[in-house]
């Protein structure tokens, strides 16, 4: 079955296509991401500008076509953080709809973190015993934790790498001050959550995964994405904290020059760095382990686990369908 997952993120529209059935590994065919940078086209009073919501519409138009394309049998949709808090956000899915015939499926952050668990349990195995897990996106820092499937501890926090660069940082590079204040105020934003962690006891194997992690792992000399997704990548606490040295004093535009970040993002790589330094800290962590599943693959395996005709309660159960002529439907 070809199956694909459609991602409206703070940064991204992001389409993966897998070749996957039930008990099998998702064999990755195809992805393509569209730079959007949703979450800088909030207003001041909250709401997704009409311009951000007609760039949306185009590249769900575009992906959609895509998945027609390249036959999947079915693509799951979802937005996370940056349409998920905007004020608008009801109407700007009513448009997605009536536009695209898409219905985006809007993910709690609890569901974020439940599912990027989901795919890290599945690469790790259960051998992996307790998992602690971390994901920072562009808006929120999800952490799950757990022996099971299903995480004893799901949290979403407003700590994204992208929010944490537009709301603490007037500078590019950032002023020192800046780095000192946010530093301090992350711990103090982090210091429940590593209360709620103690309770379930030291993990097992502690796992990052995203973007951020990655290119915080590759720039502290973890292997390159050339050498497959199966060679151990780690990030440790010490190489962080010299990695924080050198990229706070970078402009935007001189860190997308380093190899494993991308233009996209550069701006927000500072910020995410200090997120994972604080986090680090407040869970008294020296090492993580970098898992190239994450979000996206926690989709893919939740609807094939579901592939006998039970609904998936994040996702409503709706998925996109093609007829035999390539016309995109909605089920559900």
């Amino acid at each position: 079955m070809r199956l694909g997952v459609l991602d409206v993120g703070s940064n991204t529209v992001h389409l993966l296509v897998v070749d996957a059935h039930r008990g099998a590994h998702p064999l990755p065919m195809h992805s393509e991401k569209t730079v959007l940078r949703l979450a800088e086209q909030i207003t001041g009073s909250g709401e997704l500008t009409k311009a951000g919501a007609d760039d949306l519409v185009r590249a769900v138009e575009s992906a959609k076509a895509a998945a027609a394309r390249l036959g999947c049998a079915e693509v799951m949709a979802f937005a996370t953080s940056a349409v998920r808090e905007a004020k608008n956000s009801a109407k700007v899915l009513r448009k997605v709809t009536d536009e695209t015939g898409v219905d985006l499926q809007v993910l709690s952050g609890v569901d974020e973190a439940r599912l990027t668990f989901l795919a890290v349990r599945r690469w790790f195995g259960w051998s992996a015993g307790k998992l602690l897990v971390l994901d920072i996106g562009g808006g929120s820092l999800e952490v799950a934790m757990g022996i099971d499937e299903e995480p004893e501890l799901a949290e979403s926090l407003p700590l994204g790498a992208g929010r944490i660069t537009r709301t603490r940082f007037k500078h590019d590079p950032p002023s020192r001050s800046e780095l000192i204040a946010t530093s301090a105020w992350l711990e103090e934003q982090l210091a429940g959550l590593a209360k709620k962690v103690a309770k379930l006891g030291f993990p097992d194997r502690v796992v990052a995964t995203s973007k951020t992690f990655r290119s915080l792992a590759r720039l502290t000399g973890a292997a390159p994405s050339a050498e497959g997704p199966r060679v151990r990548r780690a990030l440790t606490d010490t190489a962080l904290r010299q990695l924080i040295s050198f990229i706070s004093r970078m402009t935007a535009a001189d860190l997308a020059q380093l190899e494993g970040v991308s233009a996209s993002r550069s701006h927000q790589l500072v910020g995410g760095a200090l997120v994972a330094q604080a986090a680090m800290r407040a869970l008294s962590l020296q090492e993580l382990e970098i898992c190239p599943w994450a979000l996206r693959e926690g989709v893919i395996l939740r609807r094939l686990d579901h592939s006998n005709g039970a609904e998936d309660t994040a996702l409503g159960g709706r998925g996109l369908d093609f007829d035999d002529g390539r016309q995109a439907r909605w089920k559900g």
